[in-house]
């Protein structure tokens, strides 16, 4: 089966006849709109959860409130909602080989509605307004983005290796400013993740594609379909996140 965190991926190969390339774009899009219809399911389930939970009195059971410094943090139950949806994508993502499809698509769906009751927290501290203005910002991104992808005929593997390895600095540095808790380099920090991961947006598309003609008329497609949906999702949400450090309004 595909490996799936292998950047070297490139744009999907040629068809050598007419007949071929016609069966061979129908199943690709077939595909493809399998892959989208995962994704944007996801993340509308993920965002009803979000929304259901931070604006009734369930969320403020996930956060602690400091009246000294006026903070908020993740109160015990917190934490463990918010470390939940990890343990659940890396089985995800590591068994992916050896599960069932049916298993994956119940890992997937559970993912995104614990991811869901994780970022309702964000509910607190900005407005509703600027919470969907920068949904459909991101939105607006993304669809560019994954079309870019999808279409180009460049070779994006090049750059695969590259994205991911800022992604692990933005992790380090993520971590090194939960100690130092600099607001500008936490700006810095959610501008280069909004540059990360549309790259990444554009990429995983185009690995979808490349992925899809490697096992088309196999069994592992439909799993295949789900992971492309996962990293995608993952992608969106995570430049929505870093999209609203700067397009948020606070509470």
């Amino acid at each position: 089966m595909a490996n799936w965190s292998d950047p070297q991926f490139g744009a999907a190969p040629s068809s050598s006849t007419t007949a071929t390339g016609v069966a061979v774009d129908a199943g690709l899009r077939a595909h493809m709109l399998r892959v989208y219809n995962y994704m944007t399911s996801a993340i509308l389930l993920t965002g009803i959860v979000a929304l259901l939970v931070g604006n009734t009195s369930a969320v403020y059971s996930l956060v602690s409130y400091n009246a000294i410094s006026n903070t908020i943090s993740p109160s015990g139950l917190g934490w463990i909602v918010t470390f939940a949806p990890l343990g659940v994508v890396l089985w995800l993502m590591f068994g992916i080989n050896r599960i069932s499809e049916g298993l994956a698509q119940f890992l997937f769906w559970t993912y995104a509605v614990l991811l869901g009751a994780s970022l309702s927290t964000i509910f607190l501290v900005y407005t509703n307004g600027s919470i969907a203005l920068t949904f459909f910002a991101t939105a607006a991104a993304f669809a560019s983005l994954s079309l870019y992808g999808y279409t180009t005929k460049r070779d994006l593997s090049g750059m695969g290796t590259f994205l991911l390895m800022g992604l692990v600095g933005l992790l380090v540095a993520s971590i090194v400013n939960i100690f130092f808790m600099s607001e500008t380099f936490s700006l810095v920090i959610a501008a280069i993740g909004v540059l990360i991961f549309a790259g990444l947006t554009a990429y995983d598309t185009q690995k979808i594609k490349s992925i899809y003609f490697e096992l088309q008329g196999t069994e592992f497609l439909g799993k295949a379909a789900i992971m492309g949906a996962l990293n995608l999702y993952l992608d969106f949400i995570n430049m929505f996140l870093f999209l609203l450090r700067f397009l948020g309004s606070r509470e």
